[in-house]
This record gives structure tokens, C-alpha cells and sequence, in this order.
């Protein structure tokens, strides 16, 4: 009888661990509900929470070196007060496209958030469809270029890159039209331009390192 006992709490301990790698909608403190306002940048926020919950260092680098955010509140943000991910990126996205510190804009969130990120977006002066907020759009590029990681854009995208993912054998494959990539030195990104300067597709100075520079986008 004992031994049955143990062998079930070990399948019950087992079945925890195999669930309990990847943050849901109930582990965030506002729970997951972006609502921009457009399909394509909720979907990939989405995408933004599989990998800023697997990936946290790469994405905290990011938002610290691309954005302007402080290490100290992107990382407050993900642990103390369990943000998702998704939203960290997109309230410093915000708050680079209107020229204010990140902190602002995660101010904002947390004091009305009850309509989403596209009531938020337009009371600080980005409606969807405008170029404010095509250029938002745009800023996710070159970030899931430097995380080595597969993006899907939309048809406007494409036309803004319409040789985005082509390029093969030079550093990341997903890097195409944005300079080589830094390959599988994660929270290292090249040296390109940031998003939202210019379609963020400056030269990177350093190479692919070894192989196909995938890093972390498969996961």
C-alpha cells in the first residue's frame, strides 16, 4: 500500500513539473487580455509572453537597451509585480513611439487598464491605423530580430520589408534585410538601430556565431 502511495505522489509530482515551464493567463497580475485594437501586434504579444517567460534575460536586455528602460523596473515589473511579459514590451513601445519614459506609461496601465492597450494607446495620443501606430508595429521587427525569433507580418509589413526572412546562411536567418545578427549570444544584441528609428535595420557589427544563429526563436 505504501509503495502505491509513493508511486502516485511521484506521478502527480511529474505531471506538476511538465506544466509548469510556461506562465499562463492566470500567473499575470492582470491576468492576459491586451486588446490593441489590432490582431496581428495581439498575437504577437502573445508570442512575447512564451518567450519573455522562458527567455527573461535576452528580453530584459532588450527593453533595457532598445527601449530605455530601467533593469531595475523591467525586472520589478516580471517578478515582483508578475507582469506579462507582453505587456512590459508594449507599455516601453509605447512610451518610446510618444518620447516618455517607460515608467510613464506602465503609470497608465496600472491606473486604468480596464478597456486594454488600445483605450491606453489612444489617450496618450496613438490611435490604430495611424502612423504613430504603424510605427509601433514596425518597432517589433527588428526586437524579433535580435531575438533570433520567426515573426509572421502582416500584409503592411511585408511591404515594409518585403525581403524580411529571405536572407539565408548570414548570421540569423530571420535577420534578412536588418544587418547580421549576434547569432546565439543571447542578451547581447547587434548594434543595429533601435525600433521605431528608421525601420530599426542598421548594420549589426557582429556575426552570426557558427551555425544558422536560430538562438531562442524555435521555442
Amino acid at each position: 500500500m505504501r509503495n502505491r502511495i509513493n508511486t502516485k505522489l511521484l506521478w502527480l509530482g511529474l505531471a506538476l513539473a511538465s506544466v509548469g515551464g510556461t506562465a499562463s493567463a492566470q500567473d499575470y497580475v492582470f491576468g492576459w487580455n491586451p486588446r490593441s485594437g489590432d490582431v496581428w501586434v495581439d498575437t504577437s504579444l502573445n508570442d512575447i509572453n512564451r518567450y519573455g517567460s522562458r527567455y527573461r534575460d535576452p528580453f530584459t536586455d532588450e527593453m533595457v537597451r532598445y527601449y530605455g528602460a530601467p533593469r531595475d523596473l523591467v525586472t520589478d515589473l516580471l517578478v515582483r509585480q508578475r507582469w506579462a511579459p507582453g505587456d512590459v514590451y508594449y507599455a516601453c513601445a509605447l512610451a518610446q513611439i510618444i518620447g516618455r519614459p517607460c515608467r510613464y506609461v506602465v503609470d497608465e496601465w496600472n491606473r486604468d487598464h480596464g478597456q486594454g492597450w488600445g483605450a491606453v494607446a489612444k489617450r496618450l495620443g496613438i490611435k490604430p491605423g495611424s502612423a504613430e501606430f504603424h510605427r509601433l508595429k514596425k518597432g517589433f521587427v527588428p526586437s524579433y530580430d535580435r531575438w533570433g525569433r520567426d515573426i509572421v507580418l502582416d500584409a503592411q509589413l511585408r511591404r515594409d520589408y518585403p525581403n524580411h526572412g529571405k536572407a539565408k546562411g548570414q548570421g540569423n536567418a530571420s535577420h534578412g534585410d536588418h544587418g547580421q545578427g549576434n547569432g546565439g549570444q543571447h542578451g547581447k544584441p547587434d548594434k543595429g538601430r533601435g525600433p521605431g528609428e528608421a525601420g530599426g535595420n542598421g548594420k549589426g557589427k557582429n556575426k552570426g556565431n557558427g551555425g544558422n544563429g536560430k538562438g531562442h526563436g524555435k521555442h
